[in-house]
């Protein structure tokens, strides 16, 4: 089976689509299935692992320039390449909505008769769409909400993303398929030596971590204020808050400024490959309060090395974790961050009891079964369309 892969970007610094999309082709690859992938080359890396033979870590991969747009990312050279190719496969794997790259797929299928599959990466939930109203519910009525209906599946990565977006939005031929972690993350190991050379003014020092794309949605600040307001006290003034990642300089500028005050703030910047997973297998507590996340993948890392969770309410992975008594849940206001990280960071005990937890969960999330659970999905989705 030929499957077309169409996504926004490839970028890591985009978010956990970025960082998911070659390790689920790869799987499906070992699943059997011949993977393509088609993209554009928004904020695109220097250093990106692409080959003289047009793959991306051994995925096939096509990326044309993005003409217009930041979020929109329009892309003529890809509608021209999707109109005259997409016939070549027997199904599309759609990532995105809110994107000229989701439309012009969805058009081009509909013109061939070759079914797809749209994953809405949590944009579709009520919190995102609250975001940019106006110019989400054009983009519905122009075509996204079309874009939807004719798919032959929506795959949500939890429940919880899939019941929400049903509920508010009447659709309901959705499955959920979650995403996974990489085995290297859990077996990744390093000397205190190398450890010191990489972060030298954080050998030693206990530190919460912030690990992911820098944006508002993410509730940076109310968590950097939580910190600042606990570790004033004798008793956790140990502690640092290291955010690892980028974002919008202007909003990168703004959490700066907001921690100029407090030396136990610390920025790494954009973080890659061994770097991230050094920084990550030495954290105490890794911390994702945002407003609103589909998945989280971020998580399913911190707890793959033994690293316990503080978690906002309104992530969907939320729930589970909560079940598996791998984490810390918390609303997303300042007062509640507070006290739960406040009862973290109080109870080393119970940080490594949960962290315990957490291995077992994450355990669970492989790209083996991600790959098994999609092909049976595309098999079914073709079958069907027959």
């Amino acid at each position: 089976m030929k499957v077309l892969h169409v996504i926004p970007s490839v970028s890591k610094r985009s978010g956990g689509p970025g960082h998911a999309i070659v390790p689920m082709c790869k799987a499906l690859q070992r699943a059997g299935i011949e993977v393509t992938i088609a993209t554009t080359d928004h904020d695109l890396e220097a250093d990106l692992e692409r080959d003289n033979s047009g793959t991306l870590n051994g995925v096939p991969v096509h990326i044309f320039a993005a003409q217009l747009g930041n979020s929109f990312k329009y892309s003529r050279p890809l509608t021209s390449w999707l109109n005259a190719e997409i016939a070549n496969f027997d199904l599309v794997h759609i990532h995105a909505v809110f994107n000229h790259s989701s439309i012009a797929a969805a058009r081009a299928c509909a013109r061939n008769n070759v079914p797809y599959i749209v994953r809405p990466l949590g944009t579709l939930d009520p919190w995102s769409m609250k975001q940019k109203q106006i110019r989400k519910q054009l983009f519905l009525r122009l075509g996204a909400r079309r874009l939807l209906s004719n798919a032959a599946a929506i795959q949500y990565t939890t429940k919880a993303e899939k019941d929400a977006t049903e509920r508010t939005l009447g659709l309901n031929h959705g499955t959920v398929v979650p995403l996974a972690i990489d085995d290297e993350i859990a077996s990744f190991n390093i000397s205190r030596e190398s450890f010191a050379k990489l972060f030298p003014t954080l050998l030693d020092q206990r530190y919460i971590l912030v690990l992911s794309r820098l944006h508002p949605q993410k509730n940076i600040e109310a968590l950097m204020q939580a910190f600042v307001r606990i570790s004033d006290t004798p008793a956790l003034s140990q502690w640092r808050l290291v955010i690892a990642g980028d974002g919008d300089s202007d909003y990168v500028a703004r959490l700066k400024t907001l921690a100029s005050t407090n030396n136990k703030v610390v920025f790494t910047g954009w973080l890659e490959s061994g770097v991230k997973s050094a920084i990550l297998r030495n954290a105490s507590l890794l911390a994702l309060t945002s407003f609103q996340e589909s998945f989280g993948l971020c998580l399913l890392e911190a707890m793959a090395c033994g690293v316990p969770v503080l978690v906002g309410s309104n992530v969907k992975l939320s729930a589970e974790i909560a079940d598996a008594g791998a984490g810390w849940i918390t609303e997303p206001q300042l007062e509640a961050i507070n006290e739960a990280l406040s009862s973290a960071l109080e109870n080393p005990t119970e940080l490594k009891k949960r962290g315990m937890a957490g291995v077992a969960f994450a355990s669970t999330f492989t790209w083996e079964s991600v790959g098994v659970s999609l092909s049976s999905l595309y098999a079914s989705v073709v079958e069907q369309c027959r």
